[in-house]
Order: C-alpha cells, then sequence, then structure tokens
C-alpha cells in the first residue's frame, strides 16, 4: 500500500488496536490512500465494520473506543454531512486527520466504490467485495435542472439587497453541487463537488475561476453570470437528454441581469 510514512505508521498502530474488540468483524481502507494517490495532507478514511447485534452498542462507545485505540486529539459526528455513522477526528500528535466509519457488517456491501481490506476476522469482507460490486449513483442531470434557476433567482435576490456575504457564500455552493460535479463528469471523474478538480479537470478548473469574486456587488453579479454561462455550455455538452426549464431559466437570467444594471 502506498501511502505516506505517518499514515503507514498510524494504520500499523491502530489496526492491532481495533482487533482486540469481538464485535469488531474487520477493517477497510478508503479514499485517497485507498485509490493511490494519497500524499501527505490526506485523510485516513478507515471503515470499522461490525457484527449487526453488537452495532447499536458500539455507535454509543464509538469516541471511547477511538481513545483506546489511538491518541484522539479531538472528534465529533458526521451528520452535517449526512453521515451519522461517521466520527471525523484528529489523533497525534503528529496531528492526522482520521475519518472512523462504523458500518454493520451486513451493510459493507453498500458502497460506490472498492475500499482496500486491511484485516478480516472471518473473511466476510473480502467475500463480500468479491459477491457484489460497487454501485455508484450517476450525477442526476435533471434534478440540477429541475433547481438551478430557481438558485439563481435566490442569489440574485440576495445581491439586490446587499448580501453580499450571503451571495458569495451560494456561489461556492454552485460550484460545490453544480458547476464542480459537471466538471468532474466532463472528464470521467466521480464528483466531488469541487475536490481535486486543480489536478483532475484543470481545464474545467480554470474555467470556473470566472465564478470567484471579491466583496464587490458588480464582480458578484459577473460571477453569478459566469455560473450560467458554464452550466448551460456544460449541460449542453453532456449530451443527455433532460426536460429543460427554459422559462425559468428566462426569467431568472433576465432579473438577474435586472438586478445588476441596477447596480451600475
Amino acid at each position: 500500500m502506498d501511502a505516506p510514512t505517518l499514515h503507514r505508521r498510524f494504520l500499523s498502530d491502530v489496526v492491532p488496536q481495533i482487533r482486540h474488540d469481538a464485535r469488531v468483524t474487520g477493517v477497510a481502507l478508503a479514499g485517497s490512500i485507498a485509490g493511490g494517490h494519497a500524499d501527505a495532507y490526506s485523510d485516513v478514511d478507515l471503515i470499522v465494520v461490525i457484527d449487526d447485534e453488537a452495532f447499536d452498542a458500539v455507535m454509543k462507545e464509538r469516541l471511547a473506543l477511538i481513545d483506546a485505540w489511538t491518541e484522539l486529539v479531538a472528534g465529533f459526528t458526521g451528520e452535517h454531512v449526512g453521515e451519522p455513522r461517521l466520527i471525523i477526528t484528529l489523533v497525534g500528535p503528529p496531528l492526522l486527520h482520521v475519518d472512523f466509519k462504523f458500518v454493520r457488517a451486513s451493510d459493507f456491501a453498500k458502497r460506490a466504490d472498492d475500499p482496500v481490506v486491511l484485516w478480516d476476522r472471518q473473511g466476510h469482507l473480502v467475500r463480500t467485495l468479491a459477491e457484489h460490486p460497487p454501485v455508484s449513483s450517476p450525477l442526476d442531470l435533471q434534478w440540477i435542472e429541475d433547481r438551478f434557476w430557481i438558485w439563481v433567482h435566490y442569489g440574485a435576490t440576495k445581491l439586490a439587497r446587499g448580501e453580499l456575504f450571503e451571495a458569495i457564500g451560494f456561489l461556492s455552493y454552485l460550484r460545490e453541487t453544480v458547476l464542480g460535479p459537471l466538471a468532474a463528469r466532463r472528464v470521467g471523474a466521480i464528483p466531488r463537488g469541487v475536490r481535486h478538480l486543480e489536478s483532475i479537470a484543470p481545464e474545467e478548473a480554470r474555467d470556473l475561476q470566472a465564478t470567484l469574486c471579491g466583496y464587490d456587488p458588480y464582480e458578484i453579479g459577473q460571477a453569478f453570470l459566469a455560473n450560467v454561462a458554464l452550466y448551460r455550455r456544460w449541460l449542453d455538452d453532456t449530451g443527455v437528454v433532460i426536460q429543460r426549464r427554459h422559462h425559468a431559466e428566462e426569467l431568472a437570467v433576465q432579473y438577474l441581469r435586472d438586478v445588476i444594471a441596477e447596480l451600475t
């Protein structure tokens, strides 16, 4: 396994500690290390597989368990990213970001890509990976189209009201939710917001610079227009047939242009 020294040292120390708990049926590694493209700044993404009958009890003990397995500095649960099974931690020193995802043994098959099995008490993890291929959800272009022009109008209202911080933050949301995933799709990568776009989609990342702005109303307006232009072009380039919301598009873009005109 190709990983930075700190990450390898952590894994060699923590996995034997986890193995002592009889409720754990296996440990697997996901993320950039499993994908073979980790660097010194990468997180460690551990999957801790728990016997189904013990899962509820383990969920109540997770922070205490992690503290027993390694030098826990801080940790919290992952509800904010829609994953309550996740414990996001700093361990060390030296500091290392480690995500511990606790899953039922019966749920291990549900995954978008294959992790690397580090330890498997009875061979369950290896058999599961062999028998159940990963299933990734394609980017739902209709879901985006149904929302995008409403989002454009929303951003324009914040700009018109003078809520510049809100408008700037919403531009970031559009990059994360719409343009970043579209950019990744263009190069055949798995959409993960704007993660790694500079390396996996450098041309698209350069185009996205037009959606950045400073704390200036006119710049913000131009950044929203850049969002619209990129969305139109990249959606057209997909060649996917969806129901386009042309009426909403026309009205929302005109509203945005009217707001910008009022700023000059």
